[in-house]
């Protein structure tokens, strides 16, 4: 292994552990020294690698969406060609698992103190997801559909910002009312099958 190999799996390691122990804790109640300590290092060593725990919290961000992209590229390659209404159904599924998923990290984040590192987050969020889906998905959806949006990244952009706003006011918000505000968002509305069937989908928390 030289050294950049060397570098980069030392960096790995103490970004995971830092990830493991927000998780654990809470990103207010971790300090460098938990970090250094939980990977066996010297805390010095940790500043070698960042300049300060909001660059290493930025990695550990920067990782979290990471693993999400994964996860939708993996939806992507096996999503059934065709069906929009339950690929949409099941990305919406992803989206809540993968955005909210229940951790000390994510309800540190929502926390006022963290306003600024929480905006960051959903901004990194909505830009990666919204190029990945229009690079992919979409271009996949154009060669036999038409595409009833105009710009389109911005678009997804403003969903996606949208969407965690949404179930972070309304955590008991359905997957039903999400799937048919993003189909009436993106314009996919006759794709859904319960429009399909003559039957409505209708949005009861934006009536409160």
């Amino acid at each position: 292994m030289n050294g950049t190999d060397k570098h980069q799996t030392r960096r790995g390691e103490i970004v995971l552990a830092a990830r493991d122990l927000y998780e654990e804790r809470g990103l207010e109640h971790t300090t460098i020294k938990d970090i250094a300590e939980r990977v066996g290092v010297a805390r010095s060593l940790i500043y070698h690698y960042f300049p300060d725990k909001e660059a290493l919290t930025d990695a550990v961000l920067n990782n979290l969406v990471e693993d999400f992209l994964e996860a939708l590229r993996y939806w992507n390659a096996q999503r059934e060609r065709g069906n929009v209404d339950k690929a949409l159904a099941d990305c919406l599924h992803l989206f809540r698992n993968g955005i909210f998923e229940n951790g000390s990290f994510r309800r540190s984040l929502a926390n006022t103190e963290n306003a600024a590192l929480y905006l960051h987050f959903v901004q990194v969020v909505a830009d990666r997801i919204a190029h990945y889906i229009v690079d992919s998905t979409v271009q996949d959806f154009g060669r036999y559909h038409e595409i009833e949006i105009d710009h389109v990244y911005e678009t997804f952009y403003m969903l996606i910002i949208g969407m965690i706003g949404l179930v972070r006011a309304y955590p008991d918000i359905s997957d039903g009312t999400l799937r048919a505000v993003a189909a009436q968002t993106l314009h996919i509305e006759r794709f859904l099958q319960d429009e399909a069937e003559g039957g409505t989908t209708t949005c009861s928390t934006c009536s409160t």
